[in-house]
């Protein structure tokens, strides 16, 4: 079966509050319009989440949210992964191993940060060779496999590299 992975860093945070905890920083304006606005982007080239994972850091899970409202998936069903807040690019595929990700799911997008989320990207596709995903960034690979265990193991091709300064 054919299955999708789609990396997404979360939109652009606001820093405005003075000593705000990390994990609490909301999104700013312009995180709020990339969104959904790369939401719709995938919804054009006909990508539907069957499975989101997310961070549920405040800027992390509003972005999955936006994201997801703009296709149409139920936010209600995202699932939210504590272990994706800041890490590092090895537990991406402990996620993906350990989270119980039913056969039928052909696509699943994960909401995580920097510097893990480049950092496995680029480890995932080898066509891919960038420093740093910026916000809103998506990076989107195929491959091969009967089940979501076989990630690791199976050979990935580079489907897109986007953001939303990439017009």
């Amino acid at each position: 079966m054919k299955r999708t992975l789609i990396l997404v860093r979360h939109a652009k945070s606001d820093w405005s509050t003075a000593g705000q905890a990390d994990f609490d920083r909301p999104l700013n304006e312009r995180g709020k319009r990339d969104a959904p606005e790369m939401g719709g982007r995938l919804k054009a080239k006909g990508l539907q989440p069957d499975l989101i994972l997310a961070s549920p850091a405040k800027r992390a899970a509003s972005t999955a949210r936006l994201v997801a409202g703009a296709l149409g998936y139920d936010a209600g069903n995202i699932r939210w992964i504590d272990r994706l807040y800041h890490c590092p690019a090895s537990v991406f595929e402990d996620v993906i191993l350990e989270s119980d990700i039913d056969d039928s799911v052909a696509t699943l997008f994960i909401f995580a940060h920097n510097p893990g989320i480049t950092n496995f990207a680029n480890e995932t596709a080898p066509e891919l060779d960038v420093d740093n995903i910026p916000t809103c960034g998506m990076v989107a690979v195929t491959f091969d496999a009967d089940h979501w265990s076989d990630f690791v193991t199976a050979p990935h091709t580079l489907l897109f590299f986007d953001y939303p300064k990439n017009q």
